[in-house]
């Protein structure tokens, strides 16, 4: 066959290809705009310069350590200028960054610190309990280094060796970090909420966290210089990948320890926030702030949403108070939102109850996700366009994880049909729209937080009284949804609504725990088996 004249002395080389990573877009910034204001942090104001020269002290810091390629550097942080340079500085000695959810409880922790290999763990004095009882159980035994924050006075002691800005100082500023040697290279590790025994450790390579960064800019609007405002966890799939998008466009991080409704407010008014994301508890926190934490402020924000469709008085009342929202949908494994609700302006003219009921859809594919359809998980053919058929929603894509870590069976799984199967069930509309409507996990979102209702029944069981426990979500106005517990008591025994819920927060993290607690039968079919769809259409009854 005689080859192609496209196909001839046209071969790649570094002049014209170099491996897709977000790592030189903080380069540019810091370039392009050095004195533009990157961080925003209590008092603290820190250039794009300053945050690209610590981010390769960072690095130069851990390169001197010995942590290189494929080296697991852990952070126990909330939404600090310390986690927005690990973001960075990890991945330029090489290494993968795995940021731990601080809400969890340690023995979690440290099975993540053992499975992920942890050689440095970055930890904030807040957390210092509860990573003293995850080191303790844990086999790894990282480098620990203490972030001791300025804004942070509460109660918490520093662990390891060294404390952060020490060690950050040890580093060179001009430390001549490398690009991957390949794209596919590991950049981050993120520990899925355990819906089913242990936590997976979804694999993220450089070229996704590339290109979700950059479809974040197109599905936001963000323009030039945006001002970010951080009540995301940036434990939640790298914060949705923002820590990288924000330098894409030189924006300015607004740092927020803890989400408070006067923090919020004070941010937007006195920084001018322009973008924020989060769970619809946060949208409940703005909106039923009492009138002395409250601020008036002239921009319209962009609220970005995922979990639970926000209710429709929660949408006109965001709408009232300044902010435009746009629903997202995602998962741990597509690096988080990888669907938007794409708004059409015909919309504007329906009805109110309408208007919601196109906002509660999850949407269409994110440009840099080439698949996204319901499929009949089966046969692997799409189900039709009736926004009644149920399938099961499947992506596939460059922003779709390399696969779990140590888990090849969990991982051919997931991918069996050249599909990233999600296992939510969902219809698909004629105009393309999705619409997820049930979980065949039965994974409850409360807050943003993934619950497992098998995890939580597993507790109930534990207790000496309960003969059946079955858990289900309850819609909430606040939080999204809320853990719903259906128990049946032992012949003899007795239990309280408030004993069950006090019993489970000593075997669970407080935000996994039931919220709600009723005594009855539970139905069941012949066989036996838990009806979960009658005790869900219960729940939404209370």
């Amino acid at each position: 066959m005689t080859r192609s004249a496209y196909d001839t002395d046209l071969d790649r080389n570094p002049a014209n290809h170099q491996p897709l990573t977000p790592l030189p877009f903080l380069e540019r910034a810091a370039a392009v705009f050095p004195n533009h204001t990157a961080i925003v942090h209590g008092p603290l104001r820190r250039s794009y310069a300053e945050f690209y020269a610590r981010a390769r002290r960072l690095a130069s810091a851990l390169a001197k350590h010995g942590i290189g390629k494929n080296d697991t550097v852990a952070a126990m942080l909330p939404n600090t200028p310390a986690m927005l340079e690990c973001h960075y500085g990890v991945p330029m000695a090489g290494a993968v960054l795995n940021t731990l959810n601080t809400r969890l409880d340690a023995a979690i922790i440290a099975f993540s610190l053992d499975h992920g290999d942890a050689k440095v763990l970055i930890t904030d004095r807040e957390f210092s309990k509860t990573i003293t009882e995850a080191l303790a159980l844990c086999k790894a035994k990282p480098l620990v280094i203490d972030y001791d924050d300025p804004v942070y006075d509460g109660p918490g002691e520093r662990l390891g060796t060294i404390e952060y800005e020490d060690f950050v100082a040890s580093g060179d500023p001009g430390f001549d970090w490398q690009m991957p040697g390949d794209e596919w290279d590991a950049i981050a590790l993120n520990y899925t909420s355990g819906t089913t025994g242990d936590p997976k450790g979804v694999v993220y390579h450089h070229r996704g966290a590339n290109l979700l960064a950059t479809s974040n800019v197109i599905t936001g609007h963000l323009g030039r210089h945006p001002v970010y405002l951080w009540t995301l966890p940036m434990f939640h799939c790298n914060g949705w990948c923002f820590p990288w998008t924000i330098s894409i466009v030189a924006g300015t991080h607004v740092c927020l320890r803890q989400v408070r409704a006067k923090a919020m407010y004070d941010a937007l008014a006195d920084h001018g926030v322009t973008h924020l994301c989060g769970a619809p508890i946060v949208m409940s926190t703005l909106l039923n702030a009492p009138a002395g934490e409250r601020r008036e402020f002239p921009q319209t924000v962009s609220f970005f949403t995922a979990a639970a469709p926000p209710p429709e008085a929660v949408l006109a009342g965001m709408k009232q108070a300044g902010f435009e929202v746009t629903h997202l949908y995602g998962l741990t494994e597509c690096y988080g939102p990888a669907v938007v609700n794409e708004w059409n302006d015909d919309w504007d003219a329906l009805p109110p109850a309408e208007q919601a009921a196109r906002k509660a859809r999850q949407g269409v594919r994110y440009p840099a996700l080439e698949g996204l359809d319901v499929l009949d998980p089966e046969t692997m053919q799409p189900v039709p366009n009736d926004g009644q058929t149920l399938g099961e929603v499947m992506m596939r894509g460059n922003v779709v994880m390399k696969g779990y870590l140590r888990n090849p069976k969990s991982t051919g799984a997931a991918f069996a049909g050249g599909w990233f199967h999600t296992g939510d069930l969902g219809v698909r509309y004629p105009d393309g729209y999705i619409q997820l409507k049930d979980r065949s996990k039965d994974i409850i979102i409360s807050g943003g937080e993934n619950i497992s209702s098998i995890e939580v029944e597993d507790a109930l069981y534990k207790h000496q009284a309960v003969q059946a426990a079955a858990v289900v979500a309850r819609p909430d106005e606040k939080w999204g949804e809320t853990p719903c517990a259906f128990v049946e008591l032992k012949p003899g025994k007795a239990a309280t609504e408030a004993e069950l819920i006090a019993w489970c927060k000593e075997h669970l993290a407080s935000f996994k725990c039931p919220r709600t607690v009723i005594f009855t039968e539970i139905p069941k079919t012949s066989t036996g088996k838990i009806q979960k769809f009658r005790l869900r259409e219960m729940a939404r009854a209370l």
